[in-house]
């Protein structure tokens, strides 16, 4: 597939994402970063999101839980360019339902080029990155040209 670029730019999307054993460990995260995090847009699957937001005071846009298909909107906000960057706290020990979910979920990151943590090192590289905060171009796939390469 023939690619272009697209701007993320300096006030990202952030979407931040943990399974139930790993919400804990994400909201201690956020706390951590919230300065940064504050200067973003913050969108979250249901649970996490509250639990978010009661522990940063930050407003943040909730959607649905996980396993009833909010990481499913998340993969679609990436899609469709609205979600810059994910934090996904999974559980490598813990099978969950919606298992093939998840793993869509990374594979739509991965097609559309965006930064992902999936623990909390990688998560403390990527909140502290001097691109963090700066506009950034990054490689996507040229839809419109698929399209019309299809007609």
């Amino acid at each position: 597939m023939h690619t272009k670029l697209a701007k993320l730019n300096r006030k990202k999307n952030i979407a931040l994402v943990a399974h139930d054993n790993m919400k804990m460990t994400l909201c201690k995260w956020a706390a951590k970063h919230r300065e940064v995090l504050q200067n973003h847009q913050l969108l979250a699957t249901g649970t996490t999101g509250l639990k978010l937001e009661q522990h940063l005071n930050i407003a943040i846009d909730k959607l649905i839980s996980g396993p009833l298909g909010g990481d499913q909107q998340i993969g679609a906000k990436i899609s469709t360019g609205t979600i810059d960057v994910l934090i996904f706290f999974w559980d490598p020990f813990e099978p969950m339902p919606h298992d093939p979910d998840v793993k869509a979920l990374l594979r739509i990151a991965n097609v559309w080029n965006i930064p992902v943590a999936n623990n909390e090192a990688t998560a403390d590289y990527l909140i502290s990155s001097h691109l963090m905060d700066q506009d950034y171009e990054r490689q996507i796939p040229d839809y419109q040209r698929y399209l019309a390469e299809r007609s």
